[in-house]
């Protein structure tokens, strides 16, 4: 069993047990238990869930593991032949999340 879920405005593909990424969450706490109703897709053993938009009655739980620094983003500004260059460096906070359950409707 799969679904496809709509998290801080990103889509991500999740089945039960596994652990993933995602952009940073707000009022973070270590442990939480989370849930989300906006599931797009739902793939069961033997039938699958279209929603229009979200599939009525399902949802996904899942538990904040963790908080990670992201990738380094390197923003550059040059200008040829005026001895010009900026380099400016990013990185984004990451949730680490594990989904706990995947409740059909």
């Amino acid at each position: 069993m799969y679904a496809i879920v709509e998290i801080n405005g990103f889509q991500y593909k999740v089945q039960e047990n596994q652990t993933f990424e995602i952009t940073n969450v707000k009022d973070f706490q270590k442990g939480q238990k989370v849930e989300t109703d906006k599931v797009l897709f739902l793939k069961d053993d033997e039938k699958n869930y279209i929603g229009k938009p979200y599939v009525e009655g399902a949802k996904v739980i899942f538990e904040l593991a963790g908080q990670k620094k992201g990738k380094k983003i390197e923003v550059m500004k040059f200008r040829r032949r005026s001895n010009y260059k900026k380099i400016k460096g990013y990185r984004d906070l990451i949730t680490v999340v594990k989904i706990d359950k995947i409740v059909t409707p």
